[in-house]
């Protein structure tokens, strides 16, 4: 049987977009209470790291939707435009490179809206609806971005005469000559001078009014459109796509909006003097869902054992060619035939730090090394090893800078603190600890938390990724714990903190040590490069 469980997995889809929408509802686990928190609605931004499962559930809401009688609309922003290169164009102006994108999105929401109409050509009245699709197509061209320039033209004019006589004795005769002449020229010079900020604004004219017609005439069905990949927009244009979705759609009492997006690769608006561009957290959509706080190892063990333990099993029985009266019938079971003991499957969970991809993965490499045998806990930490070099660690290699911060941190967490966690100042950003997090090679365990001691202060807390420490696992220089902390009785270690997160100051890392070392060494080789060519 174990070869039979190890070719399953091995042949395991990894990426939900790849997948056809029958094999997302089967392998969907509902981290509870994710689907219930997702399904309501309202306007909402899920927030995720890459692997965190946002196309998956906002695929299997789509269906939910759809299999209610609902209409769902499905846009992956990387796919959208004819032309993308025209977004990342630095040298065109934002109204050139914004117009094209808002354009391309509505004009893939009228695509979507016309097939589907099409396909319930049964329930609907195309009589009434296909009039209604026409204006709206006529409304999409109306879009621009538009903004304001001060132009200076200056005109420059230029004009010379020339008069002149000339009298000449030659022998006996006289000559006398006499001339004038005249020239002019006039020169037109234009001059374009911007000063300032420049502000772009969005003109929709009758989307919104389009929109709602159309809606009108839909009768009892509720639009759902999802928005996938969002922080594939480039970063400065986010906030126009914002803004024509807060005044065009999320007015509309018919229409509910979910977006996927990476938070820290999120620009959703743009703040001016008593107004405001864009798409505002807490008053114009939610942003209380976040991917990356629910299956951490370290928040709920037995949460995050549960629901691995049914991810894995519901991949492995979606495998094509297993047929349904073969192999583990459960979860439990499953997990009994693929692993040595339970704590070996703790290890794996572990591993994974809560990220659905990075379980699928591993797994399949956990079962290509234990081939036809039991995976046991060496097997998780030789596989778990492999994949973080294969495939996290690969980041570091073209970014030094990187690499330098996350040995320091290793060197400061676990080497000096034996600790696997940290705490940074919360209203901080740093943007080599937001790639490190994007990458997956630091976790947030838990968010704007206080100190006993410095009751001001709020901080976030990083944990450090499985790989970083797997190699120190059974050495004297393992963690020993989470943090690092003061007890009544001096320092000591803990895996799960009071809610108050009293005497943390162990815990507290300070970026700034880094930064200045770094400057410290640069200074130190620059100095050295002058000697040496003084020498020379």
């Amino acid at each position: 049987m174990a070869h039979s469980i190890h070719d399953c997995l091995i042949k395991v889809e990894k990426r939900a977009e790849r997948a056809g929408d029958s094999k997302l509802t089967e392998t969907f686990v509902d981290a509870a209470p994710l689907l219930s928190s997702v399904q309501t609605k309202d306007h909402q931004i899920i927030f995720g790291r890459r692997g965190t499962g946002k196309t998956h559930i906002l695929k299997y809401v789509k269906d939910l939707v759809q299999h209610h009688g609902n209409i769902g609309i499905y846009l992956d922003l990387r796919a959208i435009g004819s032309n993308g290169s025209i977004y990342s164009d630095q040298n065109k102006t934002h109204a050139q490179r914004a117009t094209p994108l808002l354009l391309d999105v509505l004009g893939a929401m009228h695509e979507a809206l016309l097939t589907i109409s099409i396909d319930l050509a049964e329930e609907l009245d195309l009589s009434k609806l296909g009039p209604k699709l026409d204006s709206l197509a006529d409304a999409i061209s109306a879009v621009a971005v538009v903004g304001t320039v001060e132009v200076l033209r200056e005109n420059s004019t230029t004009s010379a005469d020339k008069n002149g006589a000339e009298i000449g004795l030659s022998g006996r005769s006289l000559n006398l000559k006499a001339s004038v002449t005249a020239e002019q020229s006039e020169t037109l010079k234009n001059y374009e001078k911007r000063s300032g900020a420049e502000n772009y604004y969005v003109q929709f004219g009758a989307v919104q009014s389009a929109l709602r017609e159309l809606i009108s005439v839909l009768g009892e069905k509720h639009v759902w459109l999802f928005l996938d990949e969002w922080s594939e927009v480039p970063l400065d244009l986010q906030p126009y796509l914002a803004d024509l979705l807060r005044r065009c759609v999320l007015p509309l009492p018919g229409i509910t909006v979910k977006i996927a997006a990476i938070e820290h690769r999120s620009n959703l608006i743009i703040r001016r003097t008593g107004e405001y561009m864009g798409i505002e957290l807490g008053a114009d959509a939610g942003g209380d869902v976040n991917l990356d706080d629910f299956m951490v190892f370290d928040n709920d063990a037995q949460r995050a054992m549960n629901f691995f333990a049914a991810l894995l099993y519901k991949h492995y029985r979606a495998t094509d060619d297993l047929p349904l009266q073969e192999g583990p019938q459960s979860p439990s079971e499953l997990i009994s035939h693929l692993f040595t003991q339970i704590t070996a499957f703790e290890e794996f969970v572990r591993a994974v730090e809560g990220v659905p991809r990075d379980a699928v993965y591993l797994a399949s490499a956990v079962a290509q090394r234990a081939y036809g045998r039991l995976v046991s806990v060496q097997d998780v930490r030789n596989a778990a090893r492999d994949w973080y070099q294969r495939d996290k660690a690969t980041i570091l290699k073209p970014h030094p800078e990187l690499g330098d911060l996350l040995h320091w941190i290793i060197e400061e967490v676990i080497a000096h603190r034996r600790a696997r966690a940290f705490l940074l100042a919360a209203n901080q950003r740093y943007p080599l600890i937001d790639t490190l997090f994007d990458s997956r090679l630091l976790h947030v365990r838990k968010r704007n938390i206080s100190s006993h001691d410095n009751p001001g202060r709020r901080y976030d807390v990083y944990k450090l990724d499985y790989g970083c420490y797997v190699d120190l696992i059974a050495t004297s220089r393992a963690p020993v714990g989470l943090f690092e902390v003061e007890l009544e009785n001096g320092a000591g270690y803990v895996d799960v903190p009071s809610d108050d997160y009293r005497s943390i100051r162990r815990a507290i890392l300070e970026i700034t040590t880094f930064e200045s070392r770094k400057e410290q060494g640069s200074a130190v080789r620059q100095s050295n490069g002058a000697s040496g060519r003084e020498s020379a």
